[in-house]
């Protein structure tokens, strides 16, 4: 399971740009073709978070579905796996525009009170 270490390294990014603040949420963005499980960075997420900045925080994941452009004639296709046929020009020459991301998009912190 990859998604332990990649859950790892993302609360490591957040906690050091959290500035020692409390983390209220962190919103991802993961694509549909990026072979990154959802589910399991959610179960990953709780642990990895213990006895961080980031404990007790809400994790937001946002799905971007996979978009191919064809190469013959630029039509973009929807793809649910990394490849695909054109249904305009039959071609299987696809390149992958979208989809195979793993972004951190925003994160949430606890405000300063003074």
């Amino acid at each position: 399971m990859h998604e332990l270490g990649i859950t790892q390294n993302i609360v490591a990014i957040v906690a050091e740009n959290a500035n020692n603040r409390l983390i209220k949420r962190v919103t991802l963005e993961i694509g549909e073709l990026s072979a990154i499980m959802p589910n399991a960075i959610e179960f990953c997420f709780d642990v990895c978070t213990q006895g961080t900045v980031l404990e007790g925080a809400t994790l937001e994941i946002i799905k971007i579905p996979g978009l191919g452009k064809c190469r013959q004639c630029a039509t973009e296709i929807p793809l649910e796996q990394p490849f695909g046929i054109c249904h305009v020009c039959n071609s299987v020459e696809l390149d992958i525009i979208q989809g195979q991301e793993l972004k951190i998009k925003e994160m949430e912190v606890e405000e300063l009170s003074v």
